[in-house]
């Protein structure tokens, strides 16, 4: 599917260096087809030590030398790092973006006009290999394209995909921060197992292995979850005894709620940070400034 293409991440923060592992891993692409690139020098050699791929400090020399570019730096050094690279994208360039906020439409805008754009949202579950990333395939992107950048993903999880980009902030909402909402209720569970007399160790591995194989029974059957649920909750038992609290203190809506406010703070976020964006490219132009190629780049 790769047959000898080159790689390239710019940014080996936290997600990137996930990423490089998982294809490592997989064997899907070679450690000599893989190509990374960040600000800082100790994090270069970190990842070229442990992973044994090349490293770069120049994000120029990487999309020269790569096919696949994944952007993996924070969201206010963007406009920037396009602004370098515009003159270098290609027909036949994929870029693969899992930066927070920045829509296709913008990375287009200033890539060759043939150039192939996705936008990506993995989750931190991807550092065990059980993550979800939504993909979004923006302009120019054929079958083939969408392919490797699920067979990348799916190196650490599953990926879904998304047709309409306005619901990428839902995702965030939903899959970015859903496990923080997970770990909240894994500790709940947790607490009450302790609070009633069982230790902690033992409390927190009842309540975490009872999750994951929840959420097991739900993927690997098939089953709507109401209908698990069901299959849980005897009529007058235990469960209906708890499930009935719950209900009585909203949890269901409550993490709807949840859900709806991560969304809505997504999309303020996105506009922040193009306005912020925006403002600073003003100032740069009354200034005259112009900053220096290739140093400005922040991994995640």
């Amino acid at each position: 599917m790769f047959s000898g293409k080159v790689v390239g991440f710019i940014g080996a923060g936290n997600m990137g260096e996930i990423l490089i592992r998982g294809l490592i891993q997989s064997r899907k692409v070679t450690r000599s087809n893989i190509l990374a690139c960040d600000i800082s020098k100790e994090r270069l050699n970190f990842i070229s030590k442990t992973y044994g791929i090349k490293t770069t400090a120049s994000d120029k020399e990487l999309i020269k030398k790569s096919s696949i570019i994944i952007i993996a730096v924070k969201p206010q050094n963007v406009d920037e790092l396009l602004d370098r690279l515009s003159t270098l994208s290609h027909e036949g360039h994929l870029f693969i973006s899992i930066v927070a906020g920045v829509t296709a439409e913008k990375i287009a805008e200033k890539m060759h006009h043939e150039s192939g754009i996705i936008r990506a949202m993995p989750n931190a579950p991807a550092s065990v290999l059980a993550g979800v990333t939504a993909l979004y395939p923006g302009p120019n992107i054929k079958p083939a394209d969408l392919k490797r950048a699920e067979s990348i993903f799916e190196c650490v999880g599953t990926t879904v995909l998304i047709k309409n980009e306005a619901l990428m902030d839902v995702v965030t909402g939903l899959s970015g921060s859903g496990p923080a909402y997970v770990f909240l209720a894994i500790e709940s569970l947790s607490d009450a197992g302790v609070q009633l007399g069982i230790s902690r160790s033992e409390s927190s591995l009842l309540a975490a292995q009872t999750v994951y194989g929840a959420a097991k029974m739900l993927l690997e059957t098939g089953k709507h979850p109401s209908e698990l649920k069901d299959l849980v909750a005897t009529p007058g038992g235990t469960t209906f005894a708890g499930l009935k609290m719950l209900e009585k203190c909203n949890f269901r809506s409550t993490i709807m709620e949840a859900v709806e406010a991560a969304t809505i703070r997504s999309r303020e976020l996105g506009i922040l940070i193009n306005s912020n964006n925006k403002r600073k490219e003003v100032r740069s132009k009354k200034s005259g400034v112009r900053s220096e190629p290739g140093l400005r780049l922040v991994s995640d």
